[in-house]
Parts: structure tokens; sequence; C-alpha cells
């Protein structure tokens, strides 16, 4: 599957900009959410070809937005990558019960989020 446009879903605009600008940099077309509610809007409107999903949201966790990414996908997977500060092995495990095809602990640095999309 070829990648070339991104979903970034994070509450934090700090990590959200960060985000942005190293998947923006490398050539990818990049839409953003800030809210789980949010992210399975534009799942819907803007089909985009990955997702970069935070867990820790006011709303739907990341968690909740996988699966319902994951629910919702009949023909076309969306590959979910989680980016989350939550850093046990049992979130990890849970993410990719979820439906996640890789998870990446914060901080992150850009070469960590090129690879996964690379990767897909």
């Amino acid at each position: 599957m070829s990648i070339r446009k991104v979903l970034i879903v994070d509450d934090s605009a700090t990590d959200l900009k960060k985000l942005e600008q190293i998947v923006a940099g490398a050539g990818y077309s990049v839409i953003t959410a800030v809210s789980g509610k949010e992210a399975l809007e534009r799942v819907k409107t803007d089909q985009p070809d990955a997702v970069l999903l935070d867990i820790i949201m006011a709303d739907l966790n990341g968690f909740q937005v996988c699966r319902a990414i994951n629910a919702e996908s009949t023909e076309k997977k969306t590959p979910v990558v989680i980016v989350s500060s939550k850093r046990e092995k049992i979130d990890q495990v849970w993410g990719m019960e979820q439906g996640a095809v890789a998870y990446v602990t914060k901080p992150f640095t850009p070469e960590q989020i090129l690879n996964q999309l690379r990767a897909l």
C-alpha cells in the first residue's frame, strides 16, 4: 500500500504540531484531528491512507478509536499507528489487539515516525 495522506490525532497541540511537521516535511499530505470523535469523522470524510493516533484524549480514547476504525473499514483497512506516552507493555499489547499495526512511545524521534509510515 502506498501511503500518501496521513491523519494525525492528538489533543496535545504541541505533539500534534511536531507530528505534523515531521510527516508533512517528509512529503505526505496531512490532516489533523484533536479528538476521537473528530478522528472518526475525518476517517470517513477524508479517507486517509494511515492514522497516527494518541491514546489519552478527553472524549474517546485511542483504543476506542482504533477499534472503531477497524470495525468500519470494509474493503480497505486503514492502518493505525499508536503514538502515546503510555509505555507499559500491556498498553502496547492492548493497542495491537484493538487493530493497531504499530506502537510508538513518546517522546519519539522523526525517524521512528517515518520508519513506521514507510513500513506500511
